[in-house]
């Protein structure tokens, strides 16, 4: 029977209490929100709401067409080069999203013969694009500068290394200056993902590679979203313009795709042009999450000392992680909840947002829920330093 593989797939998935469902919700939920992405709580902003819809109703409901047809409006040159001069670059270009922009980046960057070096804690979309890409990948051990080293001191030709700036299973952050100086000993890129660190690390927010010196580096490339500090959707490459270019001319998934809906460009726009204005969101955001991590490891969770806005907190077991989340659900706390495979090391885990307009009150309430609902099993805390 055509597709009869599935059932057993399936039957495998529950056993293992790895199944995923869709849980859509209402525009007014009464939850507490620490499962998404929205670092900077600007996504129902109402400058970034605005933005979307006057960017709406100029250019219309979406794009049209991919970029390189009709697909790119001004708005969307505007928001590249704000984006550019914001984070430091000397260019960007815009996808429709961030796991786009990723494939874009690794493709483009890793032809024929190169070597692609790639950290064992990367996300999918740096894993994806490893796969995609025509060069030859090898893995190396979390964060481990050294493995780099060694791994391009085996190649002789192209190289790049390839990274999460912020990891987002546990929120550590890589060591992106030890990276930069190992690629540079052999000559190789340095491919960096700061999904998760543009709006909360550096200066005034402006993400993971200026708070380590790399921005505007000829040999540095930076992939960011739009998803989750900007409140928006869409994400960029950045970098030097000649590699801009080359992705112009060479990235299939800018090439063939539709370019970014105007509605998102403009809310991107508005939340950039608001963070300028609020710097302060970003140290905010931190401040929550290390209050977090510091009130929950106090507690007996065993949690992992955050360097951006995730804090990671461990379950036993995969069926106990996703217990765990539904009862928070139950007591008005929304949380995240990794099992594998989407984590490297198969541990399962409460993944918390620490977003950046949590009030002390709801810090107070998503600590209660989380020892009200933890599973009834010996933890102990694990601080990392």
């Amino acid at each position: 029977m055509a597709f009869g593989w599935i059932d057993e797939q399936a039957h495998t998935r529950r056993r293992a209490g790895l199944v995923r469902t869709l849980r859509p919700r209402p525009a007014d939920s009464p939850l507490l929100d620490l499962a998404s992405n929205d670092y900077l709580g600007l996504a129902r902003h109402p400058e970034i709401t605005e933005g979307a819809a006057e960017a709406a109703r100029t250019w219309g409901g979406g794009a049209t067409g991919s970029r390189l047809v009709t697909g790119t409006t001004e708005l969307h040159g505007e928001l590249e080069r704000e984006l550019a001069d914001f984070c430091g670059f000397e260019a960007a270009l815009v996808f429709s999203s961030g796991y786009a922009a990723n494939l874009a980046a690794v493709t483009a960057l890793a032809p024929h013969g190169s070597l692609i070096v790639s950290d064992a804690g990367n996300h999918a979309w740096l894993i994806d694009g490893c796969r995609l890409a025509r060069g030859t990948t090898q893995v190396v051990a979390h964060a481990d500068p050294d493995a780099v080293r060694k791994a391009l001191g085996t190649h002789e030709g192209q190289a790049v290394a390839v990274s999460d700036t912020v990891f987002s299973v546990d929120g550590d952050a890589a060591p992106l200056a030890d990276l930069a100086e190992a690629c540079r000993q052999y000559g190789a890129g340095l491919v960096i993902d700061d999904a998760h660190g543009l709006g909360v690390l550096g200066d005034g927010g402006r993400g993971a590679p200026w708070a380590a010196g790399l921005a505007g580096a000829p040999d540095v490339v930076v992939t960011v979203t739009l998803s989750k500090s900007l409140g928006s959707q869409g994400g960029a490459v950045l970098g030097p313009a000649r590699v801009i270019d080359h992705l112009i001319n060479a990235a299939r998934t800018f090439i063939f795709d539709t370019g970014l809906a105007p509605a998102a460009a403009g809310a991107a726009l508005a939340a950039l042009r608001l963070l300028r204005r609020e710097p302060e969101r970003a140290a905010r955001a931190r401040t929550v999450a290390k209050e977090l991590h510091t009130r929950l490891t106090a507690e007996g969770h065993e949690a992992v000392r955050p360097d951006a806005a995730v804090v990671s907190v461990r379950a036993p077991s995969p069926e106990q992680a996703v217990r765990w989340a539904a009862d928070c659900r139950a007591a008005g706390l929304a949380v995240g909840c990794f099992r594998p495979p989407s984590v490297p090391d198969g541990i399962s885990r409460l993944r918390l947002t620490a977003r950046a307009d949590l009030t002390d009150g709801q810090i107070d309430r998503a600590v209660r829920v989380i020892g009200e609902t933890r599973p009834y099993v010996g933890v102990t805390a694990v601080h990392r330093t």
